[in-house]
């Protein structure tokens, strides 16, 4: 598929998407998350597909955040479809993928950005990474489920202080709150992202996703995510990569995995 605000490539069973707006440090506009939204659905519904990784272009953002000259004139009522619309679409889409996705973060990851960021599964960033939820000073607040993530991966008063200062911190400092998973130069960003990904690869696709559902469940209100636990790992007993994964195991052999 063709796009204008993305290009998507699949090697060696990793799709690498890449945002590609530098002229605009590759904010998110409405345009760009639908075509992100198709990215990552054909990316997760093809079986060559082992790993997504999601990078912005350049050297200076993942993604600055949202488009801001979008909504600055929306209602009441817009700016909620707004903040619903993409929501569904694309980062609660994103979280709930079965393929594992990683964010390679190789600058600034602000607002919308750091929303996109924190709705995959982890996040590896380079040492210029810097990393920020600055829609108070705008007079509004994070809407692509910034608040609600945040808290999850650094704690309710870290989150609550980086919402109401409105700042940024630097790569190190998420690192040890918890934001992200590693940090690099940004020369070795991607190739850790794929080292990374090599290790999920040699793994059964179809119990990773099964797990991302069951640690998912834990943040999900009404969720007992034990129970979900329970249930995924019973249907694994089912799957063909159950039975090659235990197989090579009592018969002293590396796994070959079906696949998706």
């Amino acid at each position: 598929m063709n796009y204008e605000n993305i290009v998507s490539e699949t090697t060696n069973g990793i799709t690498k998407i890449l945002i590609n707006r530098p002229n605009k440090l590759n904010a998110l506009n409405k345009d760009t998350i639908q075509e992100l939204h198709n990215a990552f659905k054909d990316a997760n519904e093809d079986d060559k597909t082992k790993v997504i990784i999601i990078t912005g272009s350049g050297e200076k953002a993942f993604v600055a955040g949202a488009d801001i000259s979008e909504f600055a004139d929306f209602s009441v009522d817009e700016g909620g479809k707004l903040a619903a619309q993409g929501q569904t679409l694309l980062f609660d889409f994103i979280e709930n993928l079965s393929t594992p996705v990683i964010a390679a973060v190789n600058g600034f990851a602000l607002g919308g950005g750091l929303e996109l960021a924190m709705a995959c599964h982890f996040r590896v960033a380079s040492s210029n990474a810097k990393m920020g939820l600055p829609e108070t000073s705008l007079g509004v607040i994070p809407g692509y489920g910034g608040t609600q993530r945040l808290p999850q991966l650094v704690g309710k008063g870290r989150a609550m202080e980086m919402v109401m200062t409105a700042g940024m911190i630097d790569a190190n400092q998420a690192l040890n709150y918890g934001l992200v998973n590693h940090v690099v130069e940004q020369d070795e960003l991607l190739p850790l992202c794929e080292k990374i990904a090599g290790k999920i690869m040699r793994n059964s696709s179809v119990a990773i996703g099964k797990a991302i559902k069951a640690i998912n469940a834990n943040y999900k209100d009404g969720k007992d995510g034990y129970k979900v636990e329970i249930k995924q790992f019973g249907k694994c007993f089912g799957t063909e990569d159950f039975t090659e994964g235990t197989t090579a195991f009592l018969e002293k052999r590396k796994a070959d995995f079906p696949g998706k």
